[in-house]
């Protein structure tokens, strides 16, 4: 039995622009702000160049083989290794069951404040709030992908409104701040490449487009189009919204506030814009942890059918045709990591495991342009040498060069996770191998 192919090009596009105009710019753009100032919007614009040189590449490659478990087949196809695609995919694994536990705890802090909970119990609330929004998600993934988009369009919408009228009400208040310097930088270059670690997660989600390939009419067609489409669109909002927020609020402020967006609304509207944005990012929450509960239940399920994960989860319902093994697990994980907390740390892991990630992805279409040239090529990337494509070489450059600015712990825990998956890689051999000799 195969997954449903329920999707247009506008429900792909919906579907990249509803992850990466997520709970990202809502949440972390205040601590941005206090590393780059003024500067703001050339953090956002470094990350968008890197997202955009990979997203070249995912787009070429998702036209070769557009199937669910994207990475895997990219890299698997490229190198012959099924080792270190499983790594790479089980990075990409970790850091999306990671981040719907993290962003759901983001849409129970919005909703604490809203409905003005009381304070001493508010953790415990929190992780109730975030369990329960999970598992009526996780429900929504089970029921179809077709009623997933429509839950996801209605959201995107909702949140893009929320961030025109901060731009709006920015770029309406600019003539007031003219005498702003946007290349004011507190902490010098250091302070923006920092900035750029942080506001590089709310770009994250790109990627994920091409793991709903398999129930898209026209993957081949529709996908590379949507992937690009969805950077150009929300790389646009991103740096028009850095530059409206240090308009309505100084970058000093806006650091030392937990909802940046809503204060800076606030500004010109008073409360009622407080309580708009806020309940627009519930919606963005909302929006972006539901599309990672459907594309990284689509990746296990990418890998289950390979052979690397057990047999068990690339099942799909008879009704439904989705893959709700894989789902249960994903919101298993998901609830454990509720337990985690810290936003700001859990981006910068899943943005450092995403940018190892897409070095890998970048490598692996220079290495199928020479090894294996034959194969038809929906979309290709441009600027060109012969055969050796300059944007995924500056895309492993871009990335590398971001990742040294994270931390030494960041990366020791990202390691750990690579060994973590190495070793349920050499068990999994290990099984596998024995019930083939008997």
């Amino acid at each position: 039995m195969k997954l449903k192919r329920e999707l247009g090009l506008f429900e792909a596009v919906a579907y990249g622009v509803g992850v990466i105009l997520g709970a990202g710019v809502f949440a972390l753009i205040g601590q941005a702000a206090g590393m780059a100032g003024n500067s703001l919007w050339v953090s956002f614009t470094i990350s968008a160049f890197i997202a955009a040189l990979t997203g070249l590449s995912y787009a070429e490659l998702s036209g070769m083989y557009p199937k669910a478990a994207a990475e895997f087949v990219y890299v698997k196809k490229a190198y012959g290794s099924e080792f270190w695609a499983f790594i790479i995919s089980w990075l990409l694994i970790f850091t999306g069951v990671v981040a719907v536990a993290t962003i759901s705890l983001g849409f129970s802090g919005y909703l604490f404040e809203i409905l003005n909970l009381p304070r001493h119990f508010q953790s415990q609330i929190s992780v109730l709030i975030s369990i329960v929004l999970i598992i009526v998600l996780s429900l929504v993934n089970f029921y179809g992908i077709k009623e997933s988009s429509k839950l996801n369009i209605i959201f995107t919408s909702m949140e893009m409104l929320s961030l025109l009228a901060i731009i709006v009400l920015g770029f309406w208040k600019m003539s007031t701040t003219a005498y702003l310097n946007y290349f004011e930088a507190p902490k010098g270059l250091s302070g923006v490449f920092s900035a750029a670690t942080i506001v590089f997660f709310a770009y994250l989600g790109f990627e994920d487009v091409v793991n709903i390939s398999e129930e898209t009419k026209t993957p081949r067609k529709h996908i590379p189009i949507a992937l690009l489409l969805s950077i150009i669109i929300t790389t646009f909002i991103y740096i028009l919204i850095s530059i409206s927020v240090i308009n309505l609020v100084g970058w000093q402020e806006l650091a030392a506030s937990p909802a940046p967006l809503a204060l800076a609304a606030s500004k010109v509207l008073g409360d009622k814009a407080f309580l708009l944005i806020s309940i627009s990012a519930l919606f963005a929450t909302s929006s972006t942890a539901l599309i990672l509960l459907v594309v990284v239940s689509r990746m296990v399920y990418g890998m289950a059918k390979e052979g690397t994960f057990p047999k068990i989860l690339e099942k799909i319902h008879s009704k439904t045709r989705t893959p709700y093994m894989a789902a249960i697990v994903v919101m298993l994980l998901s609830i454990f990591f509720v337990f985690v907390g810290n936003i700001e740390i859990i981006a910068k892991v899943t943005s450092l495991g995403s940018l190892i990630a897409f070095s890998a992805v970048n490598l692996s279409l220079i290495h199928l342009r020479y090894t294996r040239p034959e194969i038809k090529r929906h979309f290709k990337t441009p600027f060109n040498i012969g055969k050796f494509p300059l944007t995924a070489f500056f895309g492993v450059i871009s990335c590398m060069i971001l990742m040294a600015y994270f931390e030494l712990e960041l990366i020791l825990l990202s390691l750990g996770v690579l060994l973590a998956g190495s070793m349920f890689f050499a068990i999994r051999k290990i099984r596998t191998s024995k019930k083939g000799a008997i």
